[in-house]
Parts: structure tokens; C-alpha cells; sequence
């Protein structure tokens, strides 16, 4: 009985563990869909809503979390030792933040969302890339200036506060090669 009992701890105990697991193969999107083919199912479900395209939402989060459903930003510490908080609030699959997830839920009328679930994650990415297109005028097609009103805020975007940074523009640029990168791989895998 004892055996079963141990067994079956570890069977459910194994299941849970890889929910927040990112999938293996980052660099190639064909894989990526395949292992997690929910994600994909979430993003076609983000690209129908919001008219965001699967590319830009798989660089965006690829850049956010890596695909890692509780990511979190560093600690910061006093003195070098002394732990005092995380840089940020932001979390999850797309590393958003509190007051801006807030303004989602409102907005969206989805309370029970989470930042942890790809569904959610997804759709407050297109949600917020909409507005940004709507708003600052930038098609939802380029990856680099919607990650950079994106990282920046709308209205740091709109001041061009992301000018002045040189590691976030290559930061952008690289969110641009991937989102190309990823487009051509699923043309190619038929997706």
C-alpha cells in the first residue's frame, strides 16, 4: 500500500512540476510549437482578438521570460548582501506589471486572469500592443518599436526615452531579428 501511495505522490507531484517549465528549443519555433502546441493555440487566439501576429508575440515574451511562466525580475540589495526587494513588480510569461495588469483586467473585464497562464499572458500582450498601435501609431507588425512602448511605457515611447539607452535599442533589435527569425520558421513549418 505504501508503494502506491509513494507512487502516486510522485506521479502527481511530476505533473505539477512542469507546468512552468520553458520549452527546450528556444531558437526554433517549429519545436517550440510542437512541444507547446497550447501556447501556440494562445497566441492564434491573441492574433485573431487584437490582430497581433504569432511572431511578435513569441519574440516579445522569448525576450520577457524565455517562456518561463513565473519569472520574476532579480532581488535587489542594500549594501551588496542585504536583500530589499525585486527591481520591479513585473512577472510572468510577459513580465507585466502590477498597475498595468491591473489596467488589463479592468479594461478587459478579466479579473480572474493570471500572469502565470500563457492564455492570459498573450492576450494582455495584444491588448496592450493594440492600444500602442492605436495610440502611438505603430503597426503591430514591428517587433522592435512595440517591444520599445513596450519596456518603455506608452508615453516613454511617445517622449522617446528609449533614445538615450543604447543597451535597450540593441535589446529591440534583437527582439526584431527573433520575431523575423520565428516568422520565416513557421511559414516553413506550415503554421
Amino acid at each position: 500500500m505504501k508503494k502506491y501511495l509513494l507512487l502516486a505522490s510522485i506521479l502527481i507531484l511530476g505533473s505539477c512540476g512542469g507546468a512552468s517549465q520553458a520549452p527546450r528549443n528556444l531558437d526554433n519555433a517549429c519545436l517550440l510549437v510542437r512541444e507547446k502546441p497550447s501556447y501556440y493555440s494562445a497566441m492564434k487566439r491573441t492574433e485573431a482578438r487584437w490582430g497581433v501576429p504569432v511572431h511578435v508575440q513569441m519574440a516579445t515574451i522569448h525576450q520577457e521570460s524565455r517562456f518561463v511562466a513565473n519569472a520574476k525580475t532579480p532581488h535587489r540589495y542594500a549594501l551588496g548582501v542585504i536583500p530589499i526587494g525585486r527591481q520591479s513588480s513585473a512577472r510572468g510569461f510577459s513580465q507585466a506589471l502590477d498597475g498595468t495588469w491591473e489596467e488589463y483586467q479592468r479594461d478587459t473585464r478579466r479579473y480572474g486572469a493570471k500572469r502565470t497562464r500563457i492564455q492570459d499572458a498573450t492576450d494582455f500582450m495584444g491588448w496592450y500592443m493594440d492600444g500602442s498601435s492605436e495610440k502611438l501609431g505603430i503597426s503591430k507588425y514591428d517587433a522592435r518599436a512595440q517591444y520599445l512602448a513596450y519596456h518603455e511605457g506608452r508615453t516613454g515611447y511617445a517622449r522617446g526615452s528609449y533614445q538615450s539607452k543604447g543597451w535597450l535599442l540593441a535589446v529591440a533589435d534583437k527582439v526584431q531579428a527573433r520575431a523575423e527569425m520565428y516568422r520565416e520558421q513557421l511559414s516553413r513549418c506550415g503554421r
